[in-house]
């Protein structure tokens, strides 16, 4: 990707990050729009998914018992096994027309006054998008915190009821002590989100531009290499979603490996007591 970027690099510099401006016609481009469009799904998708999959970290364990453990667990599994081309289709026939006629009218008729909640009513947008990968991320955050969660020394949880702790109060401890693997946990989703490609093409609206509206059509990095790469034909077009390519790689890369520093600190932590 380094070396294929190559004409896209020497062409544009540093102002392909900073420009907005994609125009295969006019041979311009940059790759602001996407950046922006990747990053605020991301974190609306981080906003929605981390309260829940919080919740069903801690209900799974330290509150449920053992046949609602295993249920909720194979399904939380079953969640993250969906390929993301489905989660695409439920979103394009299912929750697009819903936003469409509940959820943005609804939005815009009481918080409209609000720059954020603005736009063209059409379903799909950023917020829509940010949706689809909030329901994507939330088995992987869920997943991880719950193990890191249950990875405390039991030995933790006796001491705090010993010495009068409540039950809330012995699970609040315990997302304290957990807190670096659960962060690690939210920064491996946010990745996930970022890098996702097939289910936000199909419901974000594919347009370049950067909107303070979350109902406006957007487009995020891998969207575009996967709608504009087979159809390419200047090599300065080919060169420049191959720079993009390139950017949410590294991008990818460095939140992965946050992450995953993250985890094993707290797991080794426990594991060593």
């Amino acid at each position: 990707m380094f070396i294929n970027s190559y004409p896209s690099r020497s062409q544009f510099g540093l102002s392909f990050i900073f420009s907005q401006d994609w125009d295969p016609v006019k041979d311009k481009f940059g790759a602001l729009a996407f950046i922006y469009g990747t990053i605020v799904s991301s974190i609306i998708a981080l906003i929605i998914s981390l309260p829940i999959s919080l919740g069903v970290a801690i209900f799974l364990s330290e509150m449920a018992g053992k046949f609602l453990k295993t249920t909720v667990g194979f399904l939380v599994e079953i969640l993250a096994a969906i390929p993301s081309i489905i989660f695409g289709f439920w979103g394009l026939f299912v929750l697009v027309p819903f936003m469409r006629n509940s959820v943005q009218p609804f939005l815009e008729k009481t918080l409209g006054f609000i720059p954020l909640f603005s736009g063209a009513n059409i379903g799909t947008g950023m917020l829509t998008a940010g949706i689809i990968l909030a329901i994507m991320i939330t088995p992987i955050i869920s997943a991880i915190s719950r193990d890191v969660i249950k990875a405390i020394p039991k030995s933790q949880r006796e001491a705090a009821y010993a010495l009068g702790a409540t039950r809330w109060e012995a699970i609040r401890m315990a997302l304290l002590n957990a807190k670096s693997g659960i962060l690690g946990a939210t920064v491996l989703g946010f990745g996930r989100a970022v890098g996702e490609t097939m289910a936000v093409t199909m419901v974000i609206g594919n347009r370049a531009q950067i909107s303070a509206g979350l109902f406006d059509p957007a487009y995020s990095m891998a969207s575009v290499i996967a709608n504009e790469f087979a159809e390419a034909s200047k090599t300065i077009h080919v060169s420049s979603l191959i720079e993009v390519g390139l950017l949410l790689f590294v991008v990818t890369f460095i939140i992965n490996s946050l992450a995953r520093i993250l985890i094993y600190s707290a797991t080794k932590k426990y594991d060593a007591k």
